[in-house]
């Protein structure tokens, strides 16, 4: 669209059937779903289109339940099992309805996909051991996303980039205009249904320091600078339902020399089951060892985040130095402990007599990093309860930790139709939610790896569906 054109559907406002408010996978889910329903549909997605896609270019699977093996999923993944995942990472705060609801509906999201344009490989190997859980996207999150906007364009869904929505502007719980800044231009919309797929708030340090305070400023964000929470805070802002801890994010140990936006993924480090990690002040904090990796990475965020200044060093020697993928940053080496402290700007003696403490406290088992095995440490506190090995041949490693925040789990309530709630607890007349904004319906505190996009892609194919029904009717 031409800024002529901006100018000129801000002084006669657009109608549209089904307004999708967000870029990423769950906000293009519904923008397909809906279109192939009938309905006219344009999605406003607030990054420039170089960085569309929001979170969702930088992940790499989803996690889906089988009963068989099926394409690249091995064995089978029941629902009993994915729910007990799921109950043991979020420590029960979830709402069963809408999990077991999405649970079940992943089932069928691989061949959806597919359909769609979406690819897939076999699992990666390492850490995660996620081959019969989760199915790998061929190309990663880019792939994924630039497949669902070629889909989208291809059925006509009318996508506006560089395009904020500053408001929704609701009157008795409805929708009536939503008002946007569009490449510079002010834009009013007026649709019939819309659908928030615009992510937590977790890129506005200023919100985060609302609960974390000063800690806040040493976060990293992993994803999008673009998730302000803009919209998220105004329909917060007038009598939605809200959902979720502001403190409970997906947050997970990343190499402290990311930047500080956007570094994705592939900042992450996956070393921490493998390692002892300790603090500022030279001190372990943590069981490194208590459960395999996919269910646990996504606690280490937070953990640090309550660390003396929000700062960790995982500290590893030759013999686990292969068993992750290392950063993308040069190791941090040395062939003494003192020396690894030195450089890590930790107190030598410090870390030197935890890691002796560590040593002693190991008890010999066979090592098997592909199950719980039965390598522990006796009469330490915190335990290291699997993967316990003495840290004492060199070349001995260290690299520097921080929390990288994925997303935030405060956000509006939804029911199984994926309908916002009003505070009173009636949905609202055309308003529906998928993805990270409305996550922490299922996510009440922890992570399971993939579930994110399982999440998104169930709830925006629902929310999707719904809006195209209530605006066609």
């Amino acid at each position: 669209m031409s800024e002529i054109g901006l100018q000129l559907t801000a002084t006669h406002p657009p109608n549209v059937d089904v307004l999708v408010v967000g870029g990423g996978n769950a906000a293009l889910c519904a923008a397909i779903t809906a279109r192939e329903a009938g309905a006219s549909v344009m999605l406003l997605e607030h990054a420039p289109r170089e960085f569309r896609g929001g979170n969702s270019r930088h992940t790499r699977n989803l996690r889906a339940m089988h009963d068989r093996p099926e394409g690249v999923l091995v064995d089978s993944y029941g629902e009993d099992e994915y729910w007990d995942d799921l109950l043991r990472v979020t420590g029960g705060e979830t709402n069963e309805e809408l999990a077991r609801m999405t649970i079940r509906a992943s089932a069928g999201l691989p061949s959806w996909m597919s359909a769609h344009g979406v690819h897939f490989q076999p699992s990666l190997t390492g850490t995660l051991s996620l081959g019969r859980t989760n199915a790998f996207f061929l190309g990663g999150g880019k792939a994924l996303v630039n497949a669902y906007y070629r889909t989208a364009e291809r059925l006509g869904v009318r996508i506006l980039y560089d395009s904020e929505v500053t408001e929704l502007r609701m009157e008795e719980d409805a929708v009536r205009a939503v008002t946007v800044v569009s490449r510079g231009f002010p834009l009013t919309i007026l649709p019939r249904s819309v659908v928030v797929a615009s992510g937590g708030f977790q890129a506005n340090i200023g919100w985060l320091e609302e609960y974390w305070g000063e800690a806040a400023k040493n976060f990293i964000i992993r994803g999008t600078p673009f998730a302000q929470g803009t919209v998220l805070r105004n329909l917060l802002g007038q009598g939605v339902q809200r959902v979720g801890d502001p403190v409970q994010c997906h947050a997970v140990a990343i190499d402290a020399r990311a930047p500080k936006f956007d570094g994705g993924i592939v900042t992450r480090l996956d070393c921490v089951p493998f390692s002892i990690v300790v603090d500022r002040d030279g001190n372990r904090f943590y069981d490194e060892g208590e459960d395999f990796w996919p269910k646990r990475y996504a606690i280490w965020g937070r953990l640090v985040a309550l660390r003396p200044d929000q700062i960790a060093y995982a500290v590893v020697d030759a013999k686990a130095a292969k068993l992750f993928m290392p950063s993308v940053f040069p190791a941090i080496a040395a062939e003494t402990i003192p020396e690894l402290a030195r450089k890590l700007g930790l107190d030598p003696a410090r870390l030197d007599a935890t890691v002796m403490r560590y040593n002693a406290a190991v008890h010999p088992g066979h090592f098997d990093s592909t199950k719980l095995d039965d390598c522990r440490t006796e009469g330490l506190d915190p335990p290291k309860t699997h993967w316990a090995q003495r840290i004492d041949t060199p070349p001995f490693i260290g690299y520097p930790l921080r929390p990288g925040i994925t997303f935030t789990y405060l956000g509006v309530r939804v029911n199984a139709r994926a309908e916002v709630l009003m505070e009173d607890g009636r949905p609202a007349a055309n308003l529906w939610a998928s993805g990270e904004i409305m996550a922490g319906n299922i996510l009440g505190r922890g992570y399971l790896a993939g579930f994110g996009m399982t999440i998104g892609t169930v709830f925006g194919r629902v929310a999707g569906a719904e809006a195209a029904r209530r605006a066609r009717n």
